[in-house]
């Protein structure tokens, strides 16, 4: 097939979808939980926990952009389970980076009866990663960029140094997506991939996915996907599939928002510090070369203040909703060490930017900085009108 045909974009856009006369133009939403069967049973069309015709157009979507099989859960924590289940059998330890998601070291914590023991890592540090490996038969539990202090890793090296010590490892893509960064490519074992965030983009869905090249991987976390039931709902892969239609069309705007952004925050009166791969020039040129299509949606920023002062600020905004979670086509921010078991700083506001006008974006921003404040920091900056 033409190349431009066989394009991830336009893979998304036609998954799920027939040709012949009569089909439907958009993908059908299957509500099944049983399917004729006669005479030997199969797997994927017998009970409706084991295969839904709407879980595999997502598949072959998700499957496309990596050049990779995949396979949907119905949660970010449930596909991270079924790969630990699957990967830290027999290993005396899971490398976590120090500054990532904070529920994957909560998900380790809980399954350390059952199996390895977690060891937080900056995994910028490659001697302190190599000597982990080293000292214990392990799985190599990556994250870049990280959530929420977006720093980037070398994935490359990583796998490479994974590799020689004989450690799977996994790459938790979510922040990125397989249209910016490619996980598989650089020599993960596996991606792992929350499609609640940017991959379905509209806030209306939970669900999660891994992505890989490694066929007895796959069969295993398929078991461990149909016997454990985490199995993502009818209803939700169709929303998915039908949100990764656009995901190329809005990744490339809120990427360009939160460039914006940040840049527009770096040197704030307010602001003590800004995180976003785009501005980092410690990794900026690593970020370049692993990531395309821009650095994503997620930025975050410290507050020259405390948490009080954080929480005025996202309580004075007009536009920007305050929201866990990212990657929808609305903007939202929030606190994120409100959370019990997250790390970042006290100050530390996450922001993920939408698809609204950049200059709506900045005037919300500038106008909730200053009323929390009771400051003028308009000097020289865009005015706030309507943020609309």
């Amino acid at each position: 097939m033409d190349d431009h045909l066989s394009s991830a974009e336009s893979i998304l856009v036609h998954a799920g979808t027939g040709r012949s006369a009569g089909d439907p133009a958009t993908p059908p939403l299957v509500p099944a939980s049983i399917f004729v069967s006669e005479g030997d049973p199969d797997p994927a069309r017998a009970y409706g926990r084991s295969g839904n015709p709407g879980w595999e157009a997502l598949e072959t979507a998700l499957g496309a952009v990596e050049q990779a099989q995949a396979l949907v859960f119905a949660s970010g924590q449930a596909a991270s389970m079924a790969l630990m289940l699957a990967l830290a059998h027999g290993r005396d330890q899971i490398l976590l980076p120090s500054d990532g998601y904070y529920n994957a070291r909560i998900l380790t914590e809980r399954l350390r009866p059952h199996g390895a023991r977690p060891v937080l890592v900056d995994l910028r540090d490659l001697a302190q990663v190599q000597r982990e490996l080293a000292a214990a038969p392990s799985l190599l539990w990556a994250e870049t960029p990280t959530n929420p202090l977006l720093r980037v890793c070398d994935i490359a090296r990583l796998a490479e140094l994974a590799g020689s010590a004989g450690a799977p490892m996994i790459v938790d893509n979510t922040v990125a997506t397989g249209l910016v960064q490619q996980p598989l490519e650089l020599g993960a074992t596996a991606s792992l991939c929350s499609l609640t965030k940017s991959g379905s983009g509209h806030s209306d869905v939970i669900l999660g996915a891994v992505a890989t090249r490694d066929p007895q991987l796959l069969t295993e976390l398929h078991q461990w996907r149909t016997l454990g039931g985490g199995i993502p709902g009818p209803f939700e892969t169709w929303l998915a599939l039908r949100g990764l239609k656009t995901l190329p069309l809005r990744l490339a705007r809120q990427s360009e928002n939160a460039l914006g952004v940040a840049r527009h925050l770096i040197g704030h009166p307010r602001v003590r510090a800004v995180h976003y791969p785009g501005v980092e020039d410690a990794t900026l040129e690593l970020a370049r070369r692993q990531m395309r299509a821009g650095f994503g949606p997620l930025l975050s920023f410290e507050l020259a203040g405390s948490a009080a002062d954080a929480d005025a600020v996202i309580a004075a905004s007009r536009l920007i909703l305050p929201a866990t979670s990212f990657g929808g086509v609305e903007s939202t921010w929030e606190r994120r060490a409100r959370w019990p078991g997250e790390t970042a700083p006290q100050s530390l506001i996450r922001l993920s930017a939408g698809i609204e006008p950049l200059a709506s974006i900045i005037a919300d921003i500038d106008g909730a900085l200053q009323a929390a404040s009771g400051l003028d920091t308009h000097t020289e900056r865009l005015p706030r009108g309507d943020p609309g």
